[in-house]
């Protein structure tokens, strides 16, 4: 009889009977895989190519009694668990090293009820299948936007994109959700059963148990079409059309949403070709409502400077939700810092306008996202998700392919996040932040954080779920 050596929650290695998991494999409809079975390599490997980790077993889950027993072994040998979803998460948590790794990745279901605008979605569902299945009914579900992003990831982290100003947060439309929590049982949440875990999991990541289904609230997008598309700028004009920019925003409709990004110019076909690899500032711009209306409301920020390229044309909601997929691909070395700011501050703007004149990679960049909206009119402790007076959220995007240039554009990431502390909210996204930031995560949280805790003792008390941004466990309080 042989042995399997994985690794504990404490770091530790225990040797687990062959006969053990050949019997955990034998009650999963799914597949148990190991280092060396075809298909391992493949499950393993997530977005960001920084993060090369071997689990030690690896359950592809085609449902959730899959998730049931594998939460089930996870806790009855105390062994460290990651859990997958989508694999986009940039400090790689999807997958941990030498423990079980839950993947959900074949469980893509989307269930639309048309008349009921409701939608029903498993955890390995991409943004792209999700939207395909809504758009087709005309609907939509305000998330990310990048096509290839799970959708259970940036849903429990809270869910921001080009219709959030309208529509509000991805939380914000989550109605309820089948969980499986630590001690292996499957529940239902929502605002009626068990609120406490259904208010933690609307922000407080994948620290609370395992997410097998979401239930979303969808709006209807009139024609699935959107008045969409980039305006691209000489960065030598960066100050003033920010300052234009910001300007333009004040009184912007929540239907508009426009991001600032930062980079030198990709090859794209509509760029002068003298142009491609010189440094640019680009107005990204998406109006959800009537498109003449969406031609009123872009009219400013069109208008401002003399732009090298405009774009802006209505587009299907659907191909604008995949527009910057090209330059998201996996396969490339990826270090994020994120910081949320209520204002962009001179300062600040200093700051990045610098920052892009010193770009270690031609992939590198600083994007801004445009927030507030329906999103900002939600009260802090109403859900787990705290930066709801967040009207920008910057995540400087250090992104290449080459290993000899980590330690450069790590430090080049690092300089900018420190020059912008004195001008930022404190809050932060959490989907945005790279894995050595444990010591910020009470701060992201705010006055949210203590609550958090408290359902995480109620629900995980042995903190298994730890391969996240880390919520841990309250102490209970000691008998007297």
């Amino acid at each position: 009889m042989g042995r399997l050596n994985l690794t504990t929650l404490d770091g530790e290695k225990t040797a687990v009977e062959t006969e053990t998991i050949d019997s955990f494999r034998a009650g999963l409809r799914g597949a148990l895989l190991v280092e060396g079975d075809p298909g391992y390599d493949e499950a393993r490997s997530v977005w960001n190519a920084m993060v090369d980790r071997r689990p030690g077993l690896i359950a592809r889950c085609a449902g959730a009694a899959d998730v049931v027993k594998a939460v089930q072994f996870a806790r009855d040998n105390r062994l460290l668990v990651a859990v997958r979803g989508g694999g986009h998460n940039i400090g790689g948590n999807a997958v941990c090293e030498g423990g079980l790794m839950i993947d959900l990745s074949p469980m893509k279901s989307v269930r639309v009820d048309q008349g009921r605008q409701r939608a029903w979605v498993e955890p390995g569902a991409t943004l792209a299948d999700v939207d395909k299945e809504t758009l087709a009914f005309g609907l939509v579900v305000p998330t990310g936007i990048n096509s290839t992003t799970g959708i259970a990831g940036l849903t429990l982290g809270g869910g921001f994109g080009w219709i959030t100003r309208k529509f509000g947060l991805t939380i914000d439309n989550l109605l309820s959700a089948d969980v499986v929590t630590a001690d292996g049982e499957l529940v239902r949440t929502n605002a009626a059963e068990r609120p406490d875990l259904f208010w933690a999991i609307c922000g407080g990541g994948g620290n609370f148990g395992v997410v097998t289904a979401f239930e979303f609230r969808l709006h209807e997008l009139s024609g699935g079409e959107v008045l969409s598309g980039l305006v691209v700028h000489p960065f030598s004009e960066a100050a003033t059309v920010l300052e234009e920019y910001k300007q333009a925003l004040s009184a912007a409709p929540d239907e508009l949403t426009c991001w600032v990004v930062m980079r030198k110019a990709p090859p794209l076909p509509f760029l002068p070709v003298e142009w491609h690899g010189k440094e640019v500032l680009v107005l990204a711009m998406c109006y959800c409502g009537d498109i003449e209306s969406g031609q009123r409301a872009t009219a400013r920020l069109r208008g401002i400077g003399k732009p090298i390229a405009d774009v802006v044309a209505p587009h299907p909601f659907v191909g604008w939700q995949q527009a910057f997929d090209p330059l998201l691909t996996p396969g490339a070395r990826n270090y994020w810092k994120s910081r949320d700011f209520t204002a962009l501050s001179g300062q600040t703007v200093s700051v990045l306008i610098d920052a892009i004149g010193k770009l270690p990679d031609p992939e590198c960049e600083v994007f801004i996202g445009h927030v507030g909206g329906a999103a900002g009119r939600i009260a802090v402790e109403a859900t787990a998700f705290p930066q709801r007076s967040s009207h920008f959220v910057m995540n400087v995007h250090g992104r290449w392919r080459d290993k000899a240039k980590d330690g450069a554009c790590v430090a080049w990431a690092r300089e900018i996040f420190e020059k912008t502390k004195a001008e930022a909210a404190g809050t932060a996204y959490v989907n945005f932040m790279p894995e050595d930031e444990p010591d910020r995560v009470e701060a992201a949280y705010g006055v949210n954080y203590r609550r958090l805790a408290e359902v995480k003792r109620r629900y995980d008390p042995a903190n298994l779920f730890r391969m996240n941004q880390n919520i841990r466990p309250k102490e209970a309080p000691r008998p007297m």
